[in-house]
């Protein structure tokens, strides 16, 4: 899909908020509001947009730690990367699961309890799986997350 300007502004707006109203969206952009929702309703359909997420505190949920875990596969055949991943995805500690190049096949982004929950994490749902060679953990101690995708089209 080709992005215009308009379109692009669209995107970034929504992404450092997606709560705004589809009249602020529009004003913003300088489009009639009809013409604005019509724009992001067709970059729904084309899969520009894929959602709208909200930022929640980690503390609230209980969530006291949170850690990257590498994986390395024993083989890197197609068959046992999509089993890693689907089993990664469906964990429900995992926060993000990211195929990688490198001395490790996967960086698996982790939200627990506490150090003990890491731990039973990593050893009953990581090293158990016999596709999974090696594991080597690391704990995050503060991260954040950018707000706008770069745009290299523009």
């Amino acid at each position: 899909m080709n992005l215009d300007r308009i379109d692009c502004d669209i995107l970034t707006l929504l992404q450092k908020d997606a709560r705004l109203s589809n009249k602020e969206l529009a004003a913003a952009v300088g489009l009639a509001p009809s013409s604005c929702l019509a724009r992001v309703q067709h970059l729904r359909a084309e899969g520009v947009l894929r959602g709208a997420h909200a930022e929640v505190d980690p503390q609230a949920l209980g969530v006291g730690l949170q850690a990257l875990i590498a994986v390395q596969l024993r083989q890197h055949s197609r068959a046992q990367v999509k089993a890693f991943w689907k089993h990664a995805l469906g964990l429900p500690e995992v926060l993000s699961v990211f195929h990688v190049a490198g001395t490790h096949d996967f960086q698996v982004h982790v939200a627990v309890r506490d150090a003990h929950h890491l731990r039973d994490l990593a050893l009953d749902a990581f090293t158990t799986r016999t596709e999974v060679a090696h594991i080597q953990t690391s704990l995050i101690f503060e991260w954040a997350k950018g707000q706008v995708m770069p745009n290299y089209r523009a």
